[in-house]
């Protein structure tokens, strides 16, 4: 009767002792700062689901590539395309494990309650900038896909000089926000994503078609990821229904089919 006992204890162990592991895993997660929120939503239910544990890591796209070719651990990184592109060709990534999530959009924000600008075309919305007091957008050193992208068209629409004095720099877009919500800046560039979150902030549009850029966020997994295992079950739960509704209310576009 005891061996009886002893083997099936045994057994019960068998089963549980792998989900315990697995229930007990961390799994590190370098995000995006457009693509945070919504990430962040779809891991507390896969936290409670598994067991596992989230670290995340937000930062600019080129911050986050130059933090995984330093050395630092990471499970899961979730980039603008162009970066994931590069971590690819360096080999940082598994690119077999390559996931495109969403479609972000670069918006401009103003103080909740004020005028919003005209942002029709490219036109009104050049003299939109040049009548603000001050323009706040994440600084092209810090790595920002946004940020870069914004300084570049400053120069293409020949008003770079005029907007200089105007400029107020953040390294990330959660702080572009947090400048105009605390009145350091009149407009804010930046992903809507990571615009809209800020309830002192009204997203008063998307720049106008001809000059937008849309990004696509994707995720991988690192190629020394030590969670391997769970950062692919985190990245299953990325594409599914719930996920592609957190990226909507984001205001992101999911692309692909759920899974």
């Amino acid at each position: 009767m005891r061996e009886v006992l002893r083997s099936c204890v045994s057994f019960v162990w068998f089963i549980l002792l792998p989900a315990l592991a697995f229930g007990q895993t961390e799994v590190r997660v370098f995000v995006g700062g457009a693509v945070t929120e919504p990430v962040k939503e779809a891991g507390a239910t896969f936290a409670r689901n598994s067991g596992s544990t989230l670290v995340y890591v937000t930062d600019t796209t080129g911050a986050l590539q130059k933090r995984l070719a330093a050395g630092e651990k990471a499970d899961l990184i979730i980039v603008a395309g162009p970066g994931m592109d590069a971590l690819i060709k360096q080999k940082l990534v598994m690119a077999e494990s390559r996931v495109d999530l969403a479609r972000a959009l670069i918006g401009v924000g103003v103080k909740a309650g004020a005028a919003s600008p005209d942002l029709s075309t490219p036109d009104t919305f050049k003299a939109a900038l040049l009548k603000a007091r001050s323009v706040s957008y994440v600084n092209p050193a810090s790595g920002g896909t946004s940020g870069t992208y914004f300084e570049g068209l400053l120069q293409r629409m020949g008003i770079a000089d005029a907007m200089k004095s105007k400029i107020v720099y953040r390294t990330q877009g959660s702080e572009v926000a947090d400048a105009v919500a605390k009145g350091e800046a009149e407009l804010g560039i930046s992903f809507t994503s990571e615009l809209q979150p800020n309830k002192g902030v009204k997203v008063a549009g998307t720049l106008p078609a001809a000059i937008q850029l849309p990004t696509i966020y994707s995720a991988a997994i690192t190629a020394k990821a030590g969670s391997g295992d769970a950062a692919r079950a985190f990245l299953r739960t990325l594409t599914g229904t719930e996920a592609r509704a957190a990226l909507t209310k984001a205001g992101l576009e999911p692309v692909g089919p759920a899974r």
